[in-house]
């Protein structure tokens, strides 16, 4: 059982709920089966959503969970919505209002002009509730005690930013799609679109349509993924990791460089910048590679040397 979930995740839940909800799921399906003694199963998940955000939640399973790092690297669309005049302590509507001032003033045009100061690339301080880690410990957890450190600025990319609506007023709202890279938190964009108009800014919501090429039409809602484990036909939810990893440069193997690159060998460059697809004849994932000092090493390897030894490990 080894690929890639596409979840809607529910409000209300940690991104880390959801995989331990899938896992538990998964482990009782299999002792319900047969399984015998401690069973392990493998899931993770490619990139954090805040607890009151929807969307999509991209989940790993089985050794699939080795594609994790490449999957939170893809770039992320939200539909998100901020309301000016007022600002919180956590930037987003779950925090504690710290200041308000009257942004009546403020119009659909003057937003649009402030939303435009942030394309491309722009440095973004990661909130105290978010998960990054200062002095080995995550933001969050110090936040919850009430302490602020300082944080170091970090580089990220607004690829495509759309005010979709604007209702005016002494806190006007207002609707926005935006496609960043990782990494981007999307409540510190409305708080310092709000800071540069003048007035502050948060987050009220806010849900996630694609991370990289996998989209909202292809998740599915929590309860209906465990039904499926329960029913023994997450097979049906599963995306392969060929296909999830298919906006990737691809180089197609022999039965030899197979074999070479299961047990952990390079191959001759590909010539591609970044991690690259290796595929087997039969359209199977066996490895990510990227080029390094004249050859095509791997980062992560998922299919066994041949197609027999991948049946028999199955």
């Amino acid at each position: 059982m080894d690929g890639v979930l596409v979840v809607d995740k529910p409000a209300g839940m940690t991104s880390h709920d959801v995989v331990a909800v899938v896992r538990r799921a998964l482990r009782q399906a299999r002792r319900a089966a047969g399984a015998k003694g401690k069973v392990k199963v493998k899931v993770g998940h490619a990139g954090t959503l805040d607890p009151d955000a929807t969307g999509v939640l991209v989940l790993t399973v089985g050794r699939a969970t080795r594609l994790t790092p490449f999957l939170q690297a893809c770039h992320k669309t939200y539909a998100a919505r901020m309301r000016l005049g007022v600002e919180t302590s956590t930037l987003d509507a779950g925090g504690e209002v710290v200041r308000e001032r009257d942004a009546s003033a403020v119009d659909e045009e003057a937003l649009c002009e402030a939303l435009k100061a942030f394309l491309g690339d722009i440095e973004q301080v990661p909130p105290m509730v978010s998960a990054v880690k200062v002095g080995g410990e995550r933001l969050y957890a110090k936040a919850r005690r009430g302490e602020e450190v300082e944080r170091q600025a970090r580089r990220v990319t607004i690829h495509d930013l759309v005010l979709e609506s604007f209702d005016p007023g002494a806190r006007p709202e207002a609707s926005f799609l935006v496609t960043c890279s990782a990494g981007t938190y999307v409540r510190t964009l409305a708080a310092d679109v709000g800071a540069r108009l003048g007035v502050g800014a948060h987050l009220v919501a806010l849900r996630r349509l694609a991370s990289g090429r996998l989209a909202l039409d292809q998740a599915r809602p929590l309860d209906d993924v465990i039904a499926l484990v329960e029913g023994g036909r997450l097979a049906d939810a599963l995306i392969s990791p060929a296909e999830a990893v298919a906006d990737r440069p691809v180089v197609v193997l022999d039965d030899a460089t197979r074999t070479a690159l299961s047990h952990g060998r390079p191959l001759e460059a590909t010539g591609h910048d970044g991690p690259v697809a290796a595929l087997a004849a039969d359209g199977t994932l066996v490895a990510m590679v990227e080029d390094r000092g004249g050859k095509a090493k791997p980062l992560a390897v998922l299919a066994p040397a041949s197609a027999n030894a991948e049946a028999a490990d199955g």
